[in-house]
């Protein structure tokens, strides 16, 4: 596994502030202890020099990316401050600048910690098989397909691949969300980032580092953590006028009093502003508190979008329903087979899909104790079906037709040997929770491709007044979100990763619950559920509204304490070095409320 960080690594962003500190306290030594001006000058000097350097350098790399900040603000401010003589105040003013960015990184860093986590736990390192008795050591970026890697009992499997050995006992709770281990035999899916629980194991890699199940997750991690917001966008345009009204006010003062001082102590209060702090540490630490909850964000923007949600659109199978459909009944078609043979069968192919239905065969099978057996050269066509080789035979399991989506097909070469039937059951908190929603004020719409009568008997089930749309298409629902957004709705689509895609992309926000590696639905979605719970919907829609809500009650309440401190300064009653203290302790407050936003309680 991954070492921890160096001391360094988690504090080295301290570096900065602690020797422009230590500058600031020998200066304070030699000029007010000691009388040495000339010695305490040069030592805040050394303190401005690293700030100021500091400063530059990040404001040339804002200019570079076509930014605005307010650290000419800053630079202006260390400017006056060396014109005046007031080497004293240029040092404080070097030593804010440098622990607000200091306390900035450290507060995102805080906010991240989650999300770092879930990169943490795929190893560095694989051992790839040789032997008995050898194994050696190799970066998981440079396994490639086919090698034998070694994985022993509480190890991460950090790469997708088919078990060599005869046995594996595995705990898909990372990917799947659900408690309870998958028993798997040779030639059987395993898949990164689930956790071998049994003996040591033998796998061979069928995907390597860069496209495996577990880096797909990561990588939805990563682009978000990258994503700039509309928020830090409305920041960033709060900024100018912000910048101006402190020139504005500064130069009025410096009018009135014609004294610099006066000036420099508006240009203090003013630097750095707390709007650029505010928005990226609630937003990141939003993204934290999901990802607690196996909420994965995409993108930053999504949070903003979800908080504005006053619609929420349904599909039924996975979302609204358990996800784990029951076995109800198996129809057996051709003669030279009974019920337990197909049940042995569907089984073998199964195990090797996260789909529903896969879950509730692989479940049934279990309980009836059934014989299990290998199935090679698995191939999995999400939203269509899943084939293997059983045996020497070639069987297909295909979703019926007809919109039934209830039901499955087992082929052998074309021809439908049995059909297997589910039925839905109800997420245990599905009708409580559509009934807090609603009492939010968000309008609720389930679009489903079951039958008529079907979608009847779930509205009856969720004992609710609500628009359910049945027989729908892929087709059918993007035009229906086009509809509800042409009535100026903000539409959130909740799908099952499966065959929501269009729908998904149209929406404003694009919820699903993953129950696939990787489907196209999970890329045009804006947040992916990794675990099965309906309540996730409703701590997503939370999360997004209390961050929204932390980081605008940040940025308002920075600036309002920065202008008031400004007008202040203004009129004569803060002086220099007590408007940089202030405005310090404005940033730091600004830091501590965003970082409530990491915290979620239901």
């Amino acid at each position: 596994m991954k070492e921890g960080k160096s001391f360094y690594e988690k504090f080295g962003m301290f570096v900065f502030p602690v020797f422009i500190l230590a500058a600031l306290i020998f200066g304070l030594v030699f000029e007010f202890a000691l009388n040495n001006f000339p010695t305490a000058y040069a030592l805040f000097i050394m303190g401005i020099i690293p700030g100021g350097v500091q400063l530059i350098v990040e404001s040339y790399t804002t200019l570079k990316n076509r930014s605005f900040a307010l650290d000419y603000i800053a630079i202006l401010a260390i400017i006056v401050s060396v014109v005046a003589g007031e080497y004293l105040v240029g040092s404080v003013i070097a030593l804010m600048i440098s622990s607000g960015n200091g306390l900035e990184k450290y507060a995102q860093r805080r906010a991240k910690s989650s999300l770092t986590a879930l990169s943490k736990r795929i190893p560095d390192e694989a051992l790839v098989y040789e032997s008995e008795a050898k194994a050696r050591k190799e970066k998981i970026k440079d396994v490639k397909r086919g090698a034998l890697i070694l994985v022993r009992k509480g190890e991460v499997i950090p790469l997708d691949g088919e078990l060599e050995t005869e046995y594996a006992q595995i705990d898909e709770s990372s990917l799947t969300g659900e408690p309870y281990f998958a028993d798997k035999i040779k030639g059987d899916i395993l898949r990164s980032g689930t956790v071998n629980i049994g003996n040591r194991i033998i796998v061979k890699v069928t995907k390597e580092d860069k496209d495996s199940t577990y880096r797909q997750i990561i990588n939805m991690v990563k682009k978000a953590e990258e994503e700039k917001s509309p928020l830090i966008r409305i920041a960033h345009k709060y900024n100018g006028f912000f910048a101006a009204l402190s020139l504005i006010i500064a130069f009025g003062a410096f009018l009135y009093w014609h004294d610099l001082d006066h000036a420099l102590a508006v240009l203090v209060i003013a630097t750095p502003c707390p709007l650029l702090i505010a928005a990226p540490v609630a937003l990141i630490g939003g993204m934290s508190a999901s990802a607690k909850r196996k909420i994965i964000v995409k993108n930053l923007s999504a949070i903003e979008a979800v908080s504005r949600a006053d619609t929420l659109v349904f599909d039924k199978t996975g979302t609204i329903t358990i996800g784990k459909p029951r076995l109800k009944e198996i129809a057996v078609k051709d003669k030279k087979y009974d019920r337990r043979k197909i049940l042995e069968i569907a089984e073998a192919i199964e195990r090797n899909s996260l789909h529903p239905f896969a879950r509730s065969i692989v479940s049934e099978a279990r309980r009836e104790k059934i014989i299990s057996l290998s199935a090679k050269d698995i191939e999995e066509k999400i939203g269509k079906g899943i084939s293997g080789t059983v045996g020497k035979k070639r069987y297909t399991l295909l979703k019926g037709k007809d919109s039934e989506t209830n039901h499955l097909h087992l082929l052998e070469r074309g021809k439908v040997i049995a059909e297997i039937m589910f039925e839905d059951i109800l997420k245990e908190d599905a009708k409580s929770i559509i009934l807090k929603l609603e009492k939010a004020g968000i309008g609720i719409h389930i679009f489903t491709g079951d039958k008529k009568e079907t979608a009847e008997k779930l509205k009856l089930s969720l004992d609710h007044e609500i628009d359910v749309r049945s027989e729908m298409s892929p087709e059918d629902k993007e035009k229906g979100i086009r509809e509800l957004k042409a009535r100026s709705r903000v539409v959130a689509m909740v799908g099952d990763g499966i065959n929501d895609a269009p729908a998904l992309a149209l929406s404003d926000a694009g919820m699903v619950f993953s129950h696939e590696e990787h489907t196209a639905s999970s890329e045009a979605a804006d947040i992916v559920f990794l675990g099965g719970g309906f309540s996730e919907v409703y701590d997503s829609i939370n999360i997004s509204k209390r961050t929204m809500q932390i980081a605008k009650e940040s940025m308002m309440t920075g600036m309002g304490l920065s202008i008031a401190g400004m007008l202040f300064a203004a009129g004569g009653f803060i002086v220099p070095i007590a408007g940089a203290i202030l405005q310090e302790v404005i940033d730091v407050s600004v830091i501590i409320n965003s970082l409530r936003a990491i915290k979620y309680k239901r």
